[in-house]
């Protein structure tokens, strides 16, 4: 089996756990013999010894010839703002990317977004960054379409990343995207991390972590994925909480940044792909059994959300 390339281009100062979330995300995907789908190798624009974020440098082997020979070419950030980038070190950047070969999937972490529209690569495109560098990435590159509340953007084959938590469901969405739900179900639960969150979930939730007796909509998230094959109204969540529909919705939206009902559409797509992928059940069935109703519905959403049908995305990624 001929392994996916990864090139991760690293700069002075890169932060390591960056580097760390990509190696180690694509390190655990791997097919049912244990064989890796993915060789990652990071490289510098210039070999020889990068200084990161710690107390440690890192010996990069590769220089940035690497760009041009593999398939995928990942952007990491560095402690130094990117905002404030020398004009040498933007040019020796944008020599660079130009190695990259037409139709190469390409991806930026945090503010290294800057480097890639600095370059030209992101015009027309949607793309996001740090959420406290939005404004000055919107101010310098106004040909970009700028999504300042979302973990990661995904546009064709340019992806954007909030940051380094959100890089990690950048790399999952990418491993998702290569070799189906089941493949990025097992490397998230390897690497203990949620097992997917959508591209458009917010950067920033107002109450991330529900405070002691404070109460929270845990009981009605979870009583909704035991019942996804029902219709589900807003009323259905609120009464497992015992609240108005007014104040579930506040909640949901202050603990997982988005609504009840686009919480609940990907977490039936999410269901959708699991059984199109690891079950021989015909799509009415499917779309049944994740609260669809119809295949014609989940046709709908899934071409919406993932530009592709149910038919198709089995065809790829089915066993």
């Amino acid at each position: 089996m001929e392994r996916h390339r990864i090139a991760v281009l690293v700069r002075d100062g890169v932060l390591a756990m960056e580097l760390g979330v990509v190696h180690r995300v694509f390190g655990e995907a791997r097919d049912a013999e244990g064989r890796p789908f993915y060789e990652v190798t990071t490289c510098a624009l210039e070999a020889g010894w990068v200084r990161t974020d710690g107390d440690f440098c890192l010996r990069v082997e590769r220089g940035p010839e690497l760009l041009g020979e593999v398939s995928t070419v990942i952007v990491a950030s560095t402690d130094r703002d990117a905002v404030s980038v020398s004009d040498a070190e933007q040019s020796a950047m944008t020599a660079a990317l130009r190695r990259v070969r037409p139709g190469t999937r390409l991806a930026s972490i945090c503010t290294a977004a800057f480097l890639l529209a600095a370059a030209g690569l992101l015009d027309g495109r949607d793309a996001t960054t740090h959420w406290a560098r939005v404004a000055a990435f919107r101010e310098r590159f106004p040909a970009v379409r700028v999504r300042p509340e979302v973990l990661y953007t995904v546009d064709g084959d340019v992806l954007t990343s909030a940051g380094v938590a959100s890089a990690a469901d950048m790399c999952l969405h990418i491993v998702r995207s290569d070799h189906g739900a089941a493949v990025g179900g097992v490397v998230a639960r390897r690497v203990v991390m949620p097992p997917h969150r959508q591209a458009g979930e917010a950067q920033l939730i107002a109450r991330p972590v529900v405070e002691d007796g404070v109460a929270g909509t845990a009981r009605a998230r979870s009583w909704a994925l035991e019942h996804l094959g029902h219709p589900l109204s807003l009323r259905d969540l609120a009464d497992q909480e015992g609240i108005s529909t007014r104040t579930l919705s506040r909640r949901f939206r202050e603990e997982t940044g988005t609504s009840p009902a686009q919480w609940l559409l990907a977490r039936r797509l999410e269901r959708a792909r699991e059984l199109l992928e690891t079950t021989e059940l015909g799509v009415d069935a499917v779309a049944a059994r994740c609260g669809f109703g119809t295949a014609a519905a989940m046709r709908l959403h899934m071409r919406a959300v993932m530009q592709v049908s149910p038919s198709a995305y089995r065809r790829n990624f089915h066993g």
